[in-house]
């Protein structure tokens, strides 16, 4: 897949996007261990250990159970809170959105899914409206379906319902039976039911179980040993929420998107599917969230970083021009949000 061919409809093209690192030469791929490496020379230290004395010992981000940074394809920084270490899983929340896309990637490459076609959803027949909805719509937070993300007990929300209540057991059929609300590919808005719609035409592209798949194509190249990818009844990957994993193993899964979905001299993911990724798409005014790519968010480290992120604080942030990867999880309240963000870039930073 070419940059151009990968490039969808509802995204900004005018632009230049950072270079991606290769891995270099003296620096062995981390399929069996980590290589380890120490901390630069260059780093800001006492404003990192301020910051870390923040993150471990104060409660201004909330908890933080794990830290891992990796920079030049090492290991050069690891911290656990009390009770967590490098062997324990730890949530993923909307982390797993990103590995959704790894999957939709891979299965473009196997031929068996075209990003630009027709979704293809059961519920979406004849002259129904949301049958011209795109993979690359959805992918994009483009769709204009009707969804509200909304985390808070009592408020209305359709996440919490379709994880949790109704909707829980054929989370895809819950997301695919809301109505549009906007055009597709005209107004942008962040929902996880999009995510359980696109695992849900993945798993069908991957042969109706998209289990063995992930192990085969994804986990198992790369030498992750720890994911725990959640189903419903219905047989769906929950790819809106749920995979659990070491924070190693999210580093991995980052290192293969900082390397452009290149692993050991393995192509894994199409050409241009990552610039894919982390090209922006259309937002229209008055949107908060930060700007977004094809489930990746773009910018929380800075221009030219992109990130996985999960509710209650959980990060994997790659940044191509320091060529580091920073893995974090913990238990942030939603009223510590935008301090945590603001803490990782701040982390970031002492790297500069």
């Amino acid at each position: 897949m070419t940059d151009d061919k990968a490039a969808g409809s509802g995204q900004s093209r005018a632009m230049t996007l950072a270079p991606l690192p290769a891995q270099p030469a003296d620096v062995p791929w981390p399929t069996e261990a980590w290589p380890e490496g120490a901390l630069p020379a260059n780093l800001q230290r006492e404003r990192f250990d301020a910051l870390l004395a923040q993150a471990f010992e104060g409660d201004g981000v909330g908890a933080t159970h794990a830290l891992a940074i990796v920079q030049g394809g090492r290991l050069i920084f690891e911290r656990y809170g009390e009770g967590f270490g490098p062997d324990a899983t730890y949530p993923s929340w909307s982390k797993a959105k990103s590995i959704t896309q790894a999957l939709v990637g891979m299965l473009v490459l196997d031929g068996k899914l075209d990003i630009h076609a027709r979704a293809g959803v059961p519920e979406w027949q004849g002259e129904d409206p949301r049958a011209a909805i795109t993979l690359d719509q959805l992918l994009r937070m483009s769709s204009g379906l009707k969804f509200v993300e909304d985390y808070v007990p009592g408020h209305v929300s359709d996440v919490i319902e379709m994880l949790f209540q109704s909707g829980k057991e054929d989370v895809a059929h819950y997301a695919a039976s809301q109505p549009l609300e906007h055009a597709p590919d005209s107004f942008w808005s962040y929902a996880s039911g999009t995510s359980n719609i696109v695992a849900r035409i993945a798993g069908q592209a991957a042969g109706g179980d998209l289990k063995p798949y992930m192990w085969a194509r994804l986990f198992g190249p790369l030498g992750m040993t720890s994911p725990i990818p959640k189903f419903d009844k219905a047989g769906t990957f929950i790819g809106s929420s749920y995979c659990y994993a070491s924070a190693r193993d999210f580093a991995r899964f980052g290192l293969l998107y900082l390397r452009g979905g290149m692993w050991d001299g393995e192509r894994l993911l199409p050409e241009g599917w990552v610039d894919y990724a982390r090209t922006p798409t259309f937002q229209q005014e008055g949107v908060t969230e930060g700007r977004y790519g094809a489930h990746w968010w773009l910018d929380i480290a800075g221009p030219g970083s992109f990130s996985a992120n999960g509710y209650d604080g959980q990060y994997t942030v790659l940044v191509p021009d320091l060529d580091l990867i920073l893995v974090r999880h913990g238990a942030t309240p939603l009223d510590k949000k935008d301090a945590l963000k603001a803490w990782v870039g701040q982390a970031v930073d002492c790297f500069r």
